[in-house]
């Protein structure tokens, strides 16, 4: 529990751990749970070290952070100092806060909807994107997340749905949001006649095909970002150019969209079809598994876990009772040894055995030095520059660079 729904025990942990309850399954019972209500748990540490930390930027809302970040053309160490703070206030949250499945399940997320982050856009609006929606959705429901990833300022930039319009359709983002963000590649058919894709027997196609995606990019034309441009405010907000959307009418995974919906409706009809579609339940499960069980889950546990997110699919907090039923899943507690710490895991975790006092502060020259090391391993937080995030598979982090480099930054 302690190893893979955290990031390793803190020296006491174990001890808190046992005195939990009379077995394993009480213990890992109301571990989780209480996990799982962040919120109740108090972190006073942590908060004290974020306090402590010379950060200015970490509570600015978007508006303010692309006025005093973006506009100008502020100095490199002003622009990306969002970023920077983000990066320093994770480790510190993943080191010292109580609040260990928070801080797994964040990681997890921004690897799933990966925005780059030394980006000189996504960069300065990079604490939006973490505060409000990485962190605010991961334990809500899914649709809403969905939708406020598409509508963030760092993914628009990111997958270049900004520039979409009716005359310069990108499919970069509508690409992504099927392969990456919901029914993954596993349910992706090719090249294929949407009327010729098998149907479930609830008549909705078992997989998606590329005029799926070529039509759902029609349907989000004009999502786009308050940049200055085509009489726009210079905002940095989200921003819809109703002169952009494609007005006609499409057709993704078999629903039918109408020409001339009010705003949004278009694209809100497309993430309604993902968001509730099988194929999205299963992909995400096994996502989740993987990271929390090992690289190979049983079929069972992902079915198990995808019913879970299918049945529960309007509630708020879907995302929180799929992770518990994965958390108290017999193949939970009967696995042990089948993930590879990744480099990240491998440094918090030390810092977390060895009950490590270590300051990330900005100007601190022993966190400049920390950082600059921990760049060797292959895994700089939120500087995976494809969409696809860091991998999560023991062949990749048990090659030689990010195994030596991890062990070099340990010692």
């Amino acid at each position: 529990v302690l190893n893979r729904a955290a990031f390793g025990p803190w020296p006491g942990d174990i001890a808190a751990f046992n005195a939990l309850g009379a077995t394993d399954d009480q213990r890992i019972t109301a571990w989780t749970d209480a996990q799982l209500n962040p919120a109740a748990i108090p972190d006073t540490d942590c908060d004290t070290r974020l306090a402590g930390s010379g950060f200015t930027t970490l509570n600015k809302p978007l508006a303010q952070l692309w006025a005093e970040h973006v506009l100008g053309s502020p100095p490199w160490e002003v622009r990306m100092r969002p970023v920077w703070e983000t990066q320093r206030a994770t480790f510190i949250r993943a080191v010292y806060s109580r609040r260990q499945l928070k801080e797994v399940l964040a990681d997890f997320w921004h690897n799933h909807f990966n925005v780059f982050g030394e980006d000189s856009i996504q960069g300065p609006v990079f604490v939006h994107y973490d505060r409000d929606v990485i962190r605010a959705h991961m334990l809500g429901n899914f649709r809403q997340m969905l939708e406020a990833v598409a509508r963030s300022t760092g993914m628009l930039y990111m997958l270049d749905n900004y520039t979409s319009s009716v005359a310069g359709p990108n499919e970069n983002f509508a690409r992504e949001l099927f392969e990456l963000h919901t029914m993954g590649a596993e349910n992706y058919l090719g090249v294929m006649r949407q009327d010729d894709v098998p149907v479930d027997p609830q008549g909705r196609p078992i997989g998606y095909v590329d005029a799926d995606v070529f039509e759902a990019t029609r349907c989000f034309t004009g999502w786009s970002v308050a940049n200055g441009q085509s009489g726009a405010p210079n905002t940095g907000v989200f921003h819809y150019r109703s002169s952009w959307h494609d007005r006609f009418q499409k057709r993704v995974l078999r629903v039918f969209i109408p020409q001339d919906q009010p705003e949004l409706v278009d694209g809100g009809m497309v993430l309604d079809a993902l968001a509730a579609h099988p194929g999205t339940a299963r992909f995400i499960a096994r996502k989740l598994c993987r990271r929390l069980i090992g690289d190979t889950p049983s079929q069972a546990t992902v079915d198990a876990a995808a019913q879970v997110f299918y049945d529960q699919r309007a509630a708020s907090d879907q995302l929180r009772q799929v992770v518990r039923a994965i958390l108290l899943s017999a193949e939970f507690r009967a696995t042990w040894g089948e993930k590879v710490k990744r480099p990240f895991e491998v440094v918090v975790s030390a810092m977390r055995a060895a009950g490590a006092q270590f300051p990330f502060s900005i100007g601190n020259g022993d966190a400049d030095s920390f950082l600059w090391l921990y760049g060797s391993t292959g895994q700089q937080l939120f500087n995976r520059r494809s969409p696809d995030g860091y991998p999560d598979k023991r062949a990749v982090w048990m090659a030689p660079n990010p195994r030596v480099g991890s062990w070099r930054l340990c010692t």
